[in-house]
């Protein structure tokens, strides 16, 4: 790279990492004269970057907001960094696929050869977990419109649509009520994650009863987060005086917003601390022992060495006993469930507590039994 793009590029991730720069100070770190410093300011601004020369006893620049694009220059990381995330794009279930291979191809063509020849080696093939069904997409206006009031602090209100077939509350899905995720979504059950039992057969389905739209909600939006490929607002809501997770494909924004508010403090102190508890269960707190948020915990002792028990656990505790013994603690949605996912060890399992998991334990083994014999030949 010639010597005097090199000091551009510089010079523009000087200006892009603070607001206000003094001319003496860039001149130091680019190990040039102020009026070198000059000169390359003005040839930024002739490429479309709007730098903005401040007055006063030491002077400065200052990158400003421009009204166009102007060309982008990107170290070699930076040049990487890109092409790998648009390349990923296609996971964030934003609606921007199109749009991100559209900027992964513009991209490539205008890099150099070397580092053209490290994007093409580095192909991503970004495959989802299959699904029962497709995750919802959510309009990137949408995303823009929640992302404004969320950064404006300014009251959102929004149309809430509802949960479209039934609702089952099972892990993978998150058709939580009041817009509160159930469980957490896009994710296979972690070891120790089951669902809650089903409703028995033979119940009616219900009929829904129709009445006047609800009217829209209205909250105080604070953070924008995504949980296994699905966008959700963390706001508080006004009319409920409490906290609410929203999932975003379900949000139509209305307009105009209202006031602006101040933040509050989040519960847990940090939003992935505050969606975690949320999607372990509802008002929950997180544990030390990082089970605390499950509604059902239990221990036993497993017949199998801690490391054959480690490799399939995501969560919980596995304290090592002796060669073929260890200590699991788990939680789950259910005790049948838990019960379930601790049998799927295929081992002798020894029930240290509470009562309701051994009585799960029991509940299932009649249901197995009864399930393992074979059926009568119907009657002709």
């Amino acid at each position: 790279m010639p010597k005097t793009s090199a000091r551009l590029l510089s010079l523009l991730s000087l200006l892009q990492a603070r607001r206000d720069w003094p001319g003496a100070l860039l001149a130091e770190r680019l190990d040039v004269s102020p009026r070198t410093v000059r000169r390359d300011v003005d040839r930024l601004r002739e490429l479309g970057y709007p730098v903005v020369a401040m007055k006063g006893p030491d002077g400065g620049y200052r990158l400003d907001a421009g009204t166009e694009l102007p060309p982008l220059l990107f170290d070699d990381e930076q040049a990487v960094a890109l092409a790998v995330a648009l390349q990923i794009a296609t996971t964030t279930g934003a609606g921007i696929e199109e749009a991100a291979a559209r900027a992964l191809n513009t991209v490539r063509q205008v890099l150099p050869a070397r580092l053209r020849h490290r994007v093409d080696t580095l192909r991503v093939t970004a495959v989802d977990r299959p699904a029962i069904r497709p995750e919802p997409q959510v309009d990137s206006d949408v995303l823009m419109a929640i992302g404004a009031a969320v950064h404006g602090r300014e009251v959102l209100r929004f149309d809430y649509s509802p949960v479209s077939g039934p609702v089952r509350a099972t892990v993978g899905t998150s058709e939580g009520c009041e817009g509160t995720p159930a469980a957490p979504p896009g994710s296979a059950a972690p070891s120790g994650a089951a669902a809650p039992p089903a409703p028995p057969r033979g119940t009616p389905p219900q009929t829904p009863r129709h009445s006047d739209p609800p009217p829209p909600r209205r909250v105080e939006p604070h953070h924008l987060v995504t949980w296994g490929r699905r966008w959700y607002l963390v706001a508080w809501d006004l009319d409920r005086d409490d906290w609410r997770t929203f999932r975003a494909d379900r949000i139509t924004p209305r307009t105009p917003t209202g006031p602006r508010f101040p933040p509050r403090e989040l519960p847990g102190g940090s939003v992935a601390a505050f969606i975690t508890a949320r999607f372990r269960g509802i008002g929950a707190t997180q544990g030390p022992d990082g089970v605390g948020g499950w509604p059902c915990r239990g221990e036993v002792i497993l017949a199998l060495p801690a490391a054959e028990v480690l490799r399939h656990t995501r969560e919980g505790i596995v304290e090592e006993l002796g060669p073929d013994r260890c200590r699991v603690v788990l939680g789950s949605w259910s005790w049948p469930g838990l019960a379930a996912a601790i049998g799927r060890f295929d081992a002798d399992i020894e029930v240290i507590g509470p009562p309701e998991l051994a009585s799960a334990f029991a509940h299932l083994a009649t249901r197995y039994a009864a399930a393992g014999q074979p059926r009568a030949a119907p009657n002709p």
